[in-house]
């Protein structure tokens, strides 16, 4: 059966709204921290899954001397298990396998991929091609929060090279008294 409310049970938020505004924008905060953070762990499992796969095929080709239909082969199967689920088309599976066989021997940047999206893993893999550029691209997708298109933007803009030429010991290397006067002579050059 039902209780009856009494009064005594009903508060009165009237008198304190601002600490309930605030309660509630702390519980806000908290859902939202917990789904960023249940994301950032799916994809470091998904990522972790599809290394393991890439890994798997580059081993299966070495051991049986299997070719490329092995690919389209597991695909068609995957598929066919899954249905529903993306990321098992045969460009995927070759993309797994790209992604391995890049990362393989750099520890480093097999830790910061997980820390990213595959769309954004693929773009680095498929569009840099020095392990230090890569490198960066992730760092900076990490920190700035980059999304696929940011990325692709930067990539194409070359923002690493750019980076690379802007970096200077003129801070370090120049005294003073001469660091506002090279500053002026350079504005006046540009």
């Amino acid at each position: 059966m039902r209780e009856k409310m009494k009064k005594s049970d009903i508060v009165d938020l009237s008198s304190d709204t601002a600490s309930y505004a605030d309660f509630v924008v702390s519980i806000k905060e908290r859902i939202l921290k917990s789904q960023y953070e249940a994301l950032k762990a799916v994809n470091k499992e998904l990522i972790a899954l599809y290394w393991d796969i890439g890994k798997s095929i580059v081993e299966k080709q070495d051991e049986f001397g299997w070719g490329k239909s092995v690919v389209k082969n597991l695909a068609e199967d995957l598929q066919k298990e899954f249905v529903g689920i993306k990321g098992f088309s045969a460009q995927n599976l070759w993309n797994m396998r790209l992604f391995y066989l890049e990362y393989k021997d750099d520890s480093k940047l097999q830790t910061l991929s997980r820390e990213i999206a595959w769309s954004h893993n693929m773009a680095i893999v498929q569009k840099c091609k020095d392990n230090l550029e890569r490198e960066f691209y992730i760092q900076m997708t990490k920190r700035y929060g980059w999304t696929y298109r940011v990325l692709i933007n930067h990539i194409e803009n070359k923002s690493y090279e750019k980076f690379l030429l802007n970096q200077t010991n003129f801070e370090e290397t120049v005294p003073q008294k001469y660091k506002d006067q090279a500053n002026r002579i350079f504005l006046e050059l540009c």
